[in-house]
């Protein structure tokens, strides 16, 4: 196999000039998909609904295109699984990437054109390895197989020409014949659709392979890694896989399992690589080795607009493209896609190390966020709330939740947090003053709400018993592929199941 590592990554390698490219150029690249896409879709229904061919500038298109959400998509997006084609996009589309739901339906369904698949995560995977062969020329990955942990899909019952299913899946279904011999588990059983059997069956399919990469999402990925280990009876999967070096990852922040992974994979040589994907596209790669920063990729059939999100609730937000954003503001993401989809809010809030080149972190998702009592506090705060509480009381937290305890007469309102530990503190309380102290470092409007206690009293902490957060999962029939565990909510709904669950079990 030394030969084909030694081809395979020469390369990947050939696609870095091409990143370079964009990287000197990244409007004139934004232009070019941006004129692309409306001559590509322009005999639409959506093109022909908004003029797509009378539009010949951005300012054009924003003021004539309104913003959709799901909802607004919706109809459409039923009428082509049920075959109808044409629609929002020219070329035939017959997969469909099952998500997660909206506030009226359980899942959301986005379409994936051949062009989707190809142009955007197709050519993800590829740029994934072209960095790391970049930033790791003496790399051995192409010289054992790579461990990918997807969902499953299945015939769409409306139409038996559209299917539906987990975006990994679908990839998986259509990477080309070569690819199956250097990935592993076979299609049989990577495609299963019953978790936990199949969470069996791969452990006890690649625990004799040679795994040198892992793909797939930090939480699930984990759980696959503990039941291999449990299996062979030792605590450290390098036991199992010695050439096991790279992690490709994406979907949750890598935070709160950075050291759950260090402490089953003990070894400088082991690297994690981050990854900004999801079922509407393919956006960013951690493209440096020495921040986790990822560069946002500009030549994937994706336009991209922002709002700035404290603006995000106006009824006519501002809206620029990428020439007019600044480095640390938290925009809201808009994308128009070679999928169909046109300036689409995804729901994901994002802010800019850098714009030479365009570097971005994620912030967080608009609807994941506690905002109760005015303290705005978003994912990023929290992750970085936690990591410091974890490094001063040498814990480690494998799943959280949190949400607001409501004011009430005589009583002042909280956050109460729901934790489960993989190495849980000494000193609990200890632990949530130090959880309060950087929240209030990091985020300003939290501070002033818990001054002196007047709106917010400290924090309420659970330390649950280990197995909890799967627990709730499985019962909410949410277990494996891109399902991910809520960190932050407005309301009480995912405290009250989770707390619900545990009294169940007293």
């Amino acid at each position: 196999m030394s030969l084909v590592n030694s081809i395979v990554s020469w390369v990947m390698k050939q696609r870095i000039h091409q990143i370079g490219l964009f990287l000197k150029y990244p409007h004139e690249v934004q232009n070019e998909w941006f004129r692309k896409l409306l001559q590509s879709a322009k005999d639409t229904e959506i093109g022909r609904r908004y003029d797509f061919a009378g539009i010949k500038s951005y300012e054009t298109f924003r003021e004539r295109v309104p913003i959709h959400d799901y909802e607004a998509l919706k109809p459409f997006i039923e009428r082509m699984m049920m075959g109808e084609q044409n629609v929002l996009w020219s070329t035939e589309i017959r997969w469909f990437a099952k998500s997660s739901g909206t506030t009226s339906d359980k899942s959301k369904f986005i379409p994936l054109s051949q062009e989707a698949l190809e142009e955007c995560h197709f050519k993800g995977g590829k740029d994934m390895l072209a960095m790391y062969c970049n930033n790791y020329p003496e790399t051995r990955i192409f010289s054992g197989k790579g461990l990918t942990l997807g969902g499953s899909h299945q015939i769409n019952i409306k139409s038996g020409n559209t299917w539906f299913g987990d975006l990994s899946a679908i990839i998986m279904e259509h990477l080309p014949v070569w690819v199956e011999y250097m990935r592993t588990p076979d299609l049989s059983i990577a495609l299963m659709s019953e978790w936990e059997s199949k969470l069996e069956r791969i452990a006890h399919h690649t625990i004799e392979e040679d795994v040198t990469n892992l793909a797939g999402v930090p939480s699930w990925m984990l759980i696959l890694l503990q039941r291999i280990l449990e299996i062979r009876g030792t605590n450290n999967v390098l036991d199992i896989w010695p050439n096991l070096e790279l992690f490709m990852h994406g979907g949750v922040s890598f935070t709160p399992y950075r050291e759950q992974y260090r402490k089953i994979i003990p070894s400088d040589k082991m690297h994690y690589l981050e990854t900004y994907n999801a079922s509407e596209g393919f956006f960013g790669i951690q493209d440096q080795s020495h921040s986790n920063e990822m560069l946002l990729m500009l030549d994937y059939g994706i336009f991209y607009e922002f709002i700035p999100a404290e603006l995000a609730h106006l009824e006519n937000p501002p809206v620029v493209w990428l020439d007019g954003v600044k480095p640390d503001v938290n925009y809201v993401m808009l994308i128009t896609t070679n999928g169909g989809l046109w300036r689409y809010q995804i729901g994901d809030v994002i802010h800019f190390t850098s714009v030479n080149p365009y570097r971005i972190r994620i912030s967080g998702r608009t609807k994941h966020y506690i905002n109760t009592f005015g303290e705005e506090l978003i994912v990023d705060n929290a992750e970085k709330a936690l990591a410091i509480a974890c490094e001063k009381t040498s814990s480690v937290i494998r799943e959280y939740t949190a949400g607001p305890i409501f004011m009430d007469v005589g009583s002042n309102g909280a956050h109460e947090w729901l934790i489960e530990f993989d190495q849980s503190p000494d000193n609990l309380e200890y632990f949530g003053e130090i959880l309060d102290n950087a929240l209030k470092t990091l985020n300003s409007d939290y501070e002033a709400k818990r001054y002196k206690n007047i709106t917010l009293r400290k924090p309420v902490i659970h330390a649950l018993e280990s197995g909890t957060f799967y627990n709730w999962m499985k019962q909410r029939g949410k277990l494996g592929g891109q399902n991910k565990v809520p960190r932050l909510a407005n309301d009480r709904k995912y405290l009250d199941e989770i707390l619900e669950l545990c009294a169940s079990k007293v």
